[in-house]
């Protein structure tokens, strides 16, 4: 007889009422017993659960466009979201996985033409500052990490992050000694510094000084094979950006910053020499070089050409030996406007 008497399929907005008042549950008992405290994730697991189904559709049926703008709609207006993420550390794997994936999804959702989380997360800047110091429990990290790059989506998130205190924590999360908490910290950093453009050329010309500064002393010269191979591609990126132009010239104008990527260039490993290489290739073409780096290429003239021409690659890569003439090219022709010879300290290359 039970099976005559199923409840009746809750709404989106009840969906969303009923996750909050679960939700307010477990984030206010603490010290609750353990099986009411069960209880109350397994409802909320079914409940999230619904969610999904309501925003991603079940099997062969597509999502319902009213239903996906209620949910959202009464997702955000009844500050959810937040609930949610400051209960994330309570729940199980299963459960934040499947949370991970209605935020994600309800950061794209439209509400007649309005992207709802942008604005809610505009009025709510500080839920960054919850889930950007994740990196530093490993538990949590993961599952932190994902939500974060999805609100990064939106430009007001990404310049707020990238404005805040939190963005030189990324030069320690990034180097974390547990492998996947630094891998996702590196993904969540690159997004930030690739994701809005202009946002993020605005971000290098007011903080270039002390970014830099980190970048080349923390990351590059890191002495960790995957900080550093993530360092010098995403550094590579930037400055071969069109919207970082100006960044660019200011970088490869720096006979320290040349320093390091000569440097780079000597590494054993051939990805990093070959991404090292495309960022070395930006001081020599230069046509504006300072003389302090003119003259360091004419005193250093002999051993980078033998250098450079026996740079090879594992794989053959017709633009990397276009690349690579060019420059060799451009240093044989280079005139110092200095007389005296120049060496610089540790960046010579191998005899």
């Amino acid at each position: 007889m039970r099976g005559l008497f199923k409840p009746k399929a809750r709404s989106p907005v009840e969906l969303v009422r009923y996750a909050n008042e679960l939700l307010l549950f477990i984030n206010r008992n603490e010290e609750v017993r353990e099986q009411k405290r069960e209880e109350k994730i397994s409802e909320l697991n079914k409940t999230i659960s619904q969610m999904r189904t309501v925003l991603y559709g079940n099997g062969g049926a597509e999502p319902n466009a009213d239903a996906c703008a209620q949910l959202t709609q009464e997702f955000f207006k009844e500050n959810t979201f937040r609930l949610l993420v400051v209960c994330i550390p309570r729940l199980n794997s299963g459960l934040r996985q499947c949370a991970t994936h209605v935020l994600a999804n309800l950061q794209r959702q439209q509400v007649k033409s309005r992207i709802i989380a942008s604005e809610y997360l505009e009025n709510n800047m500080d839920i960054m500052d919850i889930l950007i110091p994740g990196y530093e429990d490993s538990d949590i990290a993961l599952t932190y990490g994902a939500i974060a790059r999805e609100c990064i989506q939106h430009q007001c998130v990404a310049r707020y992050v990238l404005e805040s205190e939190n963005m030189r924590k990324f030069f320690d999360y990034v180097q974390n000694p547990i492998f996947y908490v630094a891998s996702d910290a590196s993904a969540t950093f690159r997004k930030l510094l690739t994701r809005h453009k202009s946002t993020v050329a605005g971000f290098l010309t007011n903080n270039y000084d002390w970014f830099f500064e980190a970048y080349n002393t923390q990351l590059l010269e890191s002495t960790n094979y995957i900080t550093k191979r993530h360092a010098v591609k995403l550094l590579g990126d930037l400055l071969l950006d069109n919207s970082n132009a100006a960044v660019m010239v200011k970088y490869v104008s720096s006979l320290e910053n040349m320093r390091v990527l000569m440097n780079l260039l000597r590494d054993p490993n051939k990805t990093i020499q070959r991404d090292a290489f495309d960022v070395f290739k930006l001081f020599v073409a230069n046509k504006n070089k300072p003389s302090e780096i003119i003259g360091i290429l004419v005193a250093n003239r002999t051993k980078l050409l033998l250098f450079l021409d026996d740079l090879k690659l594992d794989k053959v890569d017709d633009g990397f030996e276009e690349d690579k003439a060019l420059i060799i090219r451009e240093i044989s022709i280079c005139e110092s406007f200095d007389p005296s010879s120049m060496k610089m300290e540790n960046c010579e290359t191998e005899d």
